[in-house]
């Protein structure tokens, strides 16, 4: 048999990589989550509790709550409870670890 092609590139995610990756990506498949996590990047270092993102999204709390659970369970918010609200933030490498998927290893990137 005569090979048409070079070989692929071999996989660099374990599965249980793939299987966090998966959770992340449903997290993110909905336009609310996004924007939860865009206010969240534009907080920076500053918490933001619920009652703010109420009104940023223009849905009710309870929505909100639902989706703030969803990032959380998939590892990119953190929660912190004062009183009665929630505080949120970006959880630490969060970003990073959704970036680092695209990203190029080094000898594809010197190419």
């Amino acid at each position: 048999m005569i090979a048409c092609c070079p070989p692929l590139a071999v996989p660099t995610l374990t599965d249980e990589q793939a299987a966090d990756l998966e959770r992340v990506f449903k997290a993110l498949a909905d336009r609310n989550r996004v924007k939860i996590l865009n206010v969240l990047v534009q907080a920076g270092e500053q918490d933001v509790c619920v009652c703010e993102l109420v009104p940023a999204l223009g849905v009710g709390q309870s929505t909100v709550s639902y989706h703030l659970k969803q990032l959380v369970d998939a590892g990119l918010l953190e929660r912190e409870r004062r009183g009665t609200f929630g505080y949120y933030r970006l959880a630490p490498g969060a970003l990073e670890r959704i970036g680092a998927i695209f990203a190029r290893p080094p000898a594809a990137a010197a190419a």
